[in-house]
C-alpha cells in the first residue's frame, strides 16, 4: 500500500527506518533481560558516539574507511558486478601507497602524498580489473576468485612487510615509518580523524553525479540491470562492466591508502578489521547509492564507538552493537525476500488469468 504514496527510493528510506527502529526495539529487550534501563543504555550510546566533537570525530574516524569499502561495492553491484574482493584491493592499494610514499621520499608534501594515494587508487583498481576481465573474458564466477583473491592479497602483503620492506628494529609485520610529509593532516589531535574522510565525501559526491546524469553511468545501471536490452541498443558491455569493476576496486584502493597514510603511518600486516567485508553490508543496506552508503557507514560507526561507551556506563557488553547491526541486516535481506516473493506470486497469478502484469 505504501508504494502508491512513495516513490521507490523513498519506500526504501522508510523500510530501512522501519528495520532500524524494530532492531532498536529487541535491543531495549535484551538489555532490560540483562538487568540494565534501556533508556540508560541507548542514551550514553549516543553520547559515547555523537555527543562532542571528540565522539563525532571518533564515529566520522570509523565510518571513513566503511564509506570507501561501502562505495567499491556498491558501483560493482549496480553494474551487475560481484565484487566480493575489496578486502584485498584494500590491501593492494595500502601497500602501493606505502611504497609509493617511501620511494618518491623528498617531493613536495602535498605532491607526494597526491602520488601515494594515486599509487593505492591504481593499485586497488588494476586488482580488481584482473579478476573482472577473467569474468568478462572467460565467464570465471567472480564471487570465487574476489573471495580467493582476498586471502592471496592479504598473504602476498604480510610477506612484503614480513620481509623484502621490514624495518630490521620492528617489532611487527611492517614496512618503515612512512615521511611525515606524505602523513594525511589530521583535524584533531586527539582523534585519527584525517583529511581521507574529506576524500570520502568527495567520492560519494562524485558517484552520485556519475549515476544520476552521466552517460556512462547510465550505461553501467543499465548494464547492470539488463544486459540483453543494453546490447540490443548498442552499449559495450564489457567496456562497462571492467572499467566500473576499476572503478570498484579503486575505491577499496583508496581506504587502503588511507588507512596508512592517515592512520597507522606506515602498511601494517593484517591492518584492516573486515572493512572490506563490512562494505558489502554497507553496500546492500544502502541500496547501492551514494547517499545511502554514507548513512549506513555513519550508523554502523555510531554502533561500534558507541557500543564502547555503552560499556563503560552500564553492565550492557559493547557487543550489543554488533547484534544490533545484525538485526538491522537480517530485517532489511528478509524485506527483499518478501518482496521477490510477493512480486514471483503476483506473475504467476496473473500468468494464470491470462493478464498482462502492470507495473
Amino acid at each position: 500500500m505504501i508504494e502508491k504514496f512513495f516513490p521507490k527510493g523513498l519506500n526504501r528510506f522508510w523500510s530501512s527506518l522501519l528495520s532500524i527502529i524494530v532492531a532498536i526495539f529487541i535491543g531495549a529487550i535484551i538489555i532490560l533481560l540483562n538487568g540494565d534501563n534501556p533508556v540508560t543504555a541507548y542514551q550514553s550510546m549516543f553520547n559515547s558516539s555523537l555527543g562532542s566533537i571528540e565522539t563525532l570525530a571518533a564515529t566520522l574516524a570509523v565510518a571513513t574507511p566503511l564509506i570507501f569499502t561501502g562505495l567499491s561495492v556498491a558501483v560493482a553491484f549496480r553494474t551487475g558486478m560481484d565484487n566480493i574482493g575489496s578486502e584485498g584491493q584494500l590491501y593492494m592499494g595500502g601497500m602501493a601507497a606505502a611504497l609509493a610514499g617511501l620511494v618518491f621520499n623528498g617531493l613536495w608534501g602535498p605532491f607526494h602524498i597526491a602520488i601515494a594515494i594515486a599509487a593505492g587508487f591504481i593499485a586497488g583498481g588494476i586488482w580488481a580489473w584482473i579478476f573482472g576481465w577473467l569474468k568478462v573474458r572467460y565467464k570465471v564466477d567472480l564471487v570465487v576468485t574476489t573471495i580467493m583473491a582476498n586471502y592471496v592479497a592479504i598473504l602476498f602483503t604480510s610477506y612484503l612487510a614480513n620481509y623484502p620492506f621490514k624495518p630490521p628494529s620492528a617489532p611487527i609485520g611492517s614496512t618503515a615509518f612512512l615521511p611525515d610529509n606524505t602523513k594525511l593532516p589530521q583535524f584533531f589531535p586527539f582523534s585519527t580523524l584525517n583529511a581521507g574522510f574529506i576524500i570520502a565525501i568527495v567520492c560519494l559526491v562524485l558517484v552520485w553525479v556519475l549515476f544520476k546524469y552521466t552517460r556512462i553511468g547510465f550505461e553501467w545501471k543499465t548494464v547492470g540491470f539488463n544486459k540483453t536490452y543494453a546490447s540490443y541498443i548498442g552499449m559495450n558491455i564489457e567496456k562497462a562492466m571492467l572499467s566500473a569493476m576499476f572503478l570498484s576496486g579503486a575505491f577499496a584502493g583508496l581506504a587502503g591508502a588511507v588507512e596508512v597514510l592517515g592512520v597507522q603511518g606506515r602498511f601494517v600486516q593484517n591492518m584492516s578489521p573486515g572493512y572490506g567485508y563490512d562494505g558489502i553490508l554497507v553496500a546492500l543496506l544502502a541500496g547501492n547509492t551514494a547517499p545511502g552508503v554514507f548513512a549506513v557507514a555513519l550508523l554502523f560507526g555510531t554502533l561500534r564507538i558507541g557500543g564502547i561507551g555503552m560499556e563503560r556506563v552500564t553492565n550492557v557488553p559493547s557487543e550489543l552493537s554488533q547484534v544490533l547491526q545484525s538485526i538491522i541486516i537480517l530485517l532489511v535481506a528478509g524485506q527483499a525476500l518478501v518482496y521477490q516473493i510477493r512480486g514471483v506470486w503476483r506473475q504467476r497469478k496473473h500468468h494464470e488469468l491470462g493478464k498482462p502484469l502492470r507495473s
